[in-house]
């Protein structure tokens, strides 16, 4: 089964369930300030999963781009990857779990979809409990007994507690339940003490998906309560799916890699990072996202950086980059000459200070000092764990304690966003009142922008908390001080206009005809919100907005600064 094959197939087959097919929404989060990426397919559905209404419907289906890189070093064996795609399908408060268990025994098991053997085909089911034996909410009796009576057979049906068959957003409060992953169990070869089953990790078993069944809240953590709108969440990694249909030990087998692993020379560890790495730092690159220092930047360049490392180390030319590049557009829709030109810049620059670090650490006999370590990270760009890959090469210690003191005391040093820069929290900050007020003027500074320095400028990131905005935007030079004061000025002349705030469903054709515009132009569904302010915005957006600009206050701009080539950064807040 081909790549494209197996979307087709995915989709077309929600689609004969009911389901309302929605693009992939961006890489990089739209209102979501608790991570740097969307990190599974679910995250930009969290506020219709909460109960607002889906322009779509209550039946939606995708093929969601995801990045993860807190498994960065796991990469190039033979299952890690830093971008994936998940397959993913939702019931917002409609179907649950009789239906939901039928058809994703249907699509593993009959021969027009997967056809896997039944008999080979084990599941999961909650079994009341947390690790340590306490029950947390009722056994899921009903789970296992519609898998049951789609003819699995009991002894193939486990349950497992909190830590396997429980779903629950990263602050433990919100949506949740219990959840029924799906397995193939390959030829047994564990000895009778295993009494081997999925939680085991022996070897036998390959998880092929899992399904949600969000039939819990919480509003205080660790404890639950009926939801109101109970839904279902499905999320089956493509990969690995591709990967198992078609017999390959590994996902660089696939069509996905093996050609990229081809024009590299060989299936080699080094090669696989290198294809990897590529291909991940040109879906962040698509996505609007530029390397830096901070933020999604700094993943990006770190990506991007030990890619050119590893390449350098197998002396692998420049060039191959662009190759690379060129391949994964045949397959993964992207602006691939844009991707090539950040790409090149990028790996230029590092290629011109990788020698003068490098350097540095022939001075080292033993231990690196954390000031010399933050000069590598501030002078020479070199992400810090580079630096302790390198280290750790050459036998090599850091002091960290001194890397951190000497990046708390640099006004402009980065936070050190880690690569995962925090798990997925759920977005939850997005619905509270300051957030929204932020969120609402955020779209009146754009619109301000645009009037004060030409209808080009695009958003290039957002990161809103209840206590600030930061807008990331497109301007090759820094604003003046009278221009900031002009922005400030303009903003809260809107505000103080009392303008209505007014939110439409339409077509996205319909959309585009009256002007609305929106941040990821190709990540819409057929049916859209837009959100009007009077005279001065009319957007494509999620939301949630202020019904009125008299609730957002006094608008203050505390900084603006450049965090990139061509990029411009204003802190903001409300007063």
């Amino acid at each position: 089964m081909t790549y494209q094959e197996l979307k087709k197939l995915w989709l077309s087959y929600l689609a004969g369930k009911g389901h309302a097919i929605i693009p992939s929404a961006s890489i990089v989060p739209e209102n979501d300030p608790s991570t740097l990426f969307t990190v599974a397919g679910m995250q930009p559905l969290v506020p219709f999963l909460l109960g607002q209404k889906h322009p779509a419907g209550v039946r939606i289906a995708n093929i969601q781009r995801c990045i993860r890189t807190n498994d960065i070093d796991e990469v190039g064996d033979d299952s890690h990857c830093t971008f994936f795609e998940m397959m993913g399908n939702w019931s917002l408060g409609d179907y649950f779990k009789k239906e939901k268990i039928a058809w994703s025994f249907e699509f593993l098991t009959s021969p027009k979809y997967l056809g896997i053997p039944v008999e080979k085909l084990h599941v999961t089911c909650f079994d009341g409990k947390d690790d340590n034996g306490r029950e947390i909410a009722p056994r899921d009796t009903e789970c296992a007994q519609f898998w049951e009576a789609q003819g699995v057979a009991r002894d193939r049906i486990h349950f497992l507690p909190k830590s396997e068959n429980w779903w629950a957003m990263g602050s433990g409060l919100g949506p949740q339940g219990p959840c029924s992953e799906m397995f193939f169990k390959s030829e047994c070869k564990c000895d009778a003490k295993c009494k081997c089953n999925p939680a085991k990790n022996c070897g036998c078993f390959t998880e092929l998906g899992n399904d949600v069944y969000m039939q819990y809240t919480a509003k205080e953590v660790g404890k639950i309560e009926p939801a109101k709108q109970r839904n279902v969440d499905t999320g089956w990694g493509l990969e690995r799916i591709l990967c198992f249909v078609n017999g390959y030990k590994s996902v660089y087998e696939s069509e996905i890699f093996a050609p990229a692993i081809k024009l590299l020379g060989g299936d080699g560890r080094h090669a696989r990072i290198i294809a990897e790495h590529t291909r991940a730092a040109s879906m962040i690159v698509a996505d609007g996202v530029i390397p830096s220092n901070t933020g999604a930047g700094y993943v990006l360049r770190r990506l991007i950086r030990r890619a050119v490392r590893t390449a350098n180390a197998n002396k692998i030319d420049g060039s191959i980059y662009e190759k690379l590049i060129k391949f994964y557009n045949t397959y993964l829709e992207f602006d691939a000459k844009t991707v090539i030109e950040v790409f090149t810049k990028e790996v230029n620059r590092f290629e011109q200070t990788l020698a003068k670090g490098l350097k540095e650490f022939e001075k080292v006999k033993g231990k690196l000092d954390g000031a010399t370590a933050f000069h590598l990270y501030e002078t020479y760009g070199f992400p810090i764990e580079l630096t302790q890959e390198i280290a750790t090469e050459r036998g090599i210690k850091i002091d960290m304690d001194g890397f951190k003191v000497a990046q708390a005391e640099h006004s402009k040093a980065s936070k050190a966003a880690s690569a995962e820069a925090g798990a997925f929290k759920g977005g939850l900050a997005d619905s509270g009142v300051e957030t929204v007020r932020l969120h609402t003027a955020a779209h009146i500074l754009l619109a301000t922008l645009r009037k004060n320095f030409g209808a080009d400028i695009i958003q290039k990131g957002a990161n809103i908390t209840p206590e600030r905005l930061r807008f990331d935007f497109s301007l090759n030079r820094k604003l003046e001080p009278d221009e900031i004061e002009k922005v400030e000025k303009d903003v809260n002349q809107i505000i103080a206009r009392k303008l209505d705030v007014i939110v439409k469903e339409m077509p996205l054709a319909d959309a585009r005809k009256i002007g609305a515009t929106g941040t990821f132009s190709d990540r819409y569904g057929d049916v859209v919100k837009v959100y009007t302010i009077g005279d001065v915005s009319c957007e494509i957006c999620g939301g949630p907005h202020v019904s009125n600009t008299k609730e957002l206050g006094h608008f203050k701009i505390q900084k603006e600064e450049s965090c990139g080539a061509g990029i411009r950064r204003i802190k903001a807040v409300l007063e």
